[in-house]
Order: C-alpha cells, then structure tokens, then sequence
C-alpha cells in the first residue's frame, strides 16, 4: 500500500468507527427512553387497575378519586392555584439549606477521617453511633433548641445528610494512592496544594455520590418533617389536602413528591457523569 492510499484508508475506518458510535448511542438512547416510559406504563396501570379493583366495591367507592387519572388532571389546577410553585420553592429552601450545611460540615469530616487514622479510629464508633440514630428522632429536641420550625427542619435534614457525605468522602479519600501524596511535597506542595490539587479531584465522584446519597435519605425526611408546625411546603401540602379529603389533590402531591426527586437523582447523576475524573457510571 502506498504512502498516499494509506491515510485515506485510516479516514474510511475512522469514519466507520465514528459512524458506529453515533449508531451505538442513538440506540442506547433510544432503547433508555422505551425503558422509562414502558416502566411508568407499566406502574400506572398496575395503580390504575388496583384502585379499580378496590373502588367496584359499593363500601369503598369512594377511593377512586386515588387513581391516577384524577390525580393527574388535579395537577393543572394546583399550577394554576401557584400551589406547586410556593410548596417547591419552600421545600428547595429548606432542603438545599440542609444539603449546603451537610455538604461544608460532611466533607471536612471525612478528609480528617480518611487522612488521619488516629482520628478516624477514635471517631468511628460515635459517628457510627449517630447514624444509626432515626433522623425523625431529633425532632422533638429540634422543636426545643432551634426558634423557628424551618430551622428546625434544617437542622433534621442536615443531621440526616452528613453521614453519606461524611463516609462516602472518607472511603474516596482511602483509596487514593499515597505515594501520590509523597511527590506531591517532594516536589514543595503546600498542604493548601495538596488539598486542592490532589485530594478534592480524587474524591469528587465520591463526594458526589455520597451527596446523591444523602439527597434520598433528605428527600425522604424532608416530607414528614413538613407535616407538622409549617404552613407551607410538599409535606404540608399533602397534609392539608388529607385534611380536607381532597384525595385526587393528595395523589397528585404524591406524584409531584416523586417527579421531583427523580428529576433530582437524575441531575446527580448527570453531575457524577461530567465532574468525576474516572466517569463513573450509576
């Protein structure tokens, strides 16, 4: 082959190969977007057809206003009440607070955790401890110590989200090679350098996942919390449409509940996917 057709050749296999890769994506995402809605298909009519079931009978009728289609058509009206906006603006307030309080409280713990091994033998039973420990089960010494219940709240959803991030921030850090810490100030680093420039790079995907982490378990204390002592909010929304026996209104708040903390998990992802070095994929 001459030195002439040689390149061209490259070019067609090049392009082939880039062809097949765009073939490869398409069809992955096509094949991800039938799996998201045949599995919501799926979901909605196996409600559909319990609630069915369950409402043929004379003595419980009147569940039918829990089906999905009077949940569904009650959203419109709840958007255009400006319901969902003050409920998701007062719940993202008070989650993204306690998720931010978390995040600058978890990380720091656990880079001590997983620099120092005195500190991490020391700390591990305690920390273990409070984990453990219900978040909801702070609640009535937050009612006491904090003045307001929004406080109060942020304070249950950040004691909840401290542990993954905490933990997951430690066992990123474990795995990082040590010797890069060596070169590192062989070659002058300053300890300010080392964290900026090796350590937090090292742990991004696992601060991140440990954050994804904590995001469910705030996601689901955050609704309880709301049920109690606020006027506003996702958990205080459905509370008032219990109340007042607008069970289509509670459908559709338990939906809305369950968009919005996949629209969340799915933007942690998508975070994981583009700042992790090593592209983890979930």
């Amino acid at each position: 082959m001459s030195n002439d057709t040689a390149p061209a050749g490259l070019n067609i296999i090049n392009s082939m190969m880039g062809e097949n890769a765009s073939q490869r994506l398409l069809k992955s995402s096509w094949r991800g977007l039938l799996n998201f809605i045949g599995g919501l298909a799926i979901l909605f009519v196996v409600w559909w057809f319990g609630i069915y079931l369950i409402s043929s009978n004379t003595s419980t009728e009147h569940f039918a206003d829990f089906g999905p289609i009077p949940a569904i058509q009650a959203i419109p009206v709840l958007w255009e009440e400006n319901t969902i906006q003050s409920a998701i603006t007062s719940s993202g307030y008070r989650l993204g607070s306690g998720l931010l309080i978390a995040i600058c409280i978890g990380v720091p713990i656990g880079i001590l955790m997983g620099r120092s091994k005195r500190f991490r033998e020391l700390s591990n039973s305690p920390f273990q401890l409070l984990r453990m420990i219900s978040p909801l089960s702070w609640e009535p010494i937050a009612v006491i110590v904090f003045a307001t219940w929004n406080q109060a709240i942020i304070f249950l959803i950040a004691i909840a989200s401290v542990w993954p991030i905490a933990f997951a921030t430690a066992a990123g850090l474990a795995k990082v090679d040590p010797a890069w810490f060596k070169v590192a100030r062989n070659l002058g680093a300053k300890p300010w350098h080392i964290v900026t420039q090796i350590i937090i790079p090292a742990i991004t995907f696992d601060v991140l996942t440990g954050v994804r982490l904590a995001l469910g378990v705030a996601w689901i204390v955050l609704v309880p919390a709301e049920f109690l002592g606020v006027t506003s909010g996702l958990g205080y929304s459905i509370q008032d449409a219990r109340e007042g026996l607008s069970y289509d209104h509670l459908m559709a708040w338990v939906l809305i509940i369950g968009a919005i903390g996949y629209i969340l998990d799915s933007s942690c992802v998508m975070l994981i996917k583009r700042f992790s070095w090593h592209r983890g994929d979930q």
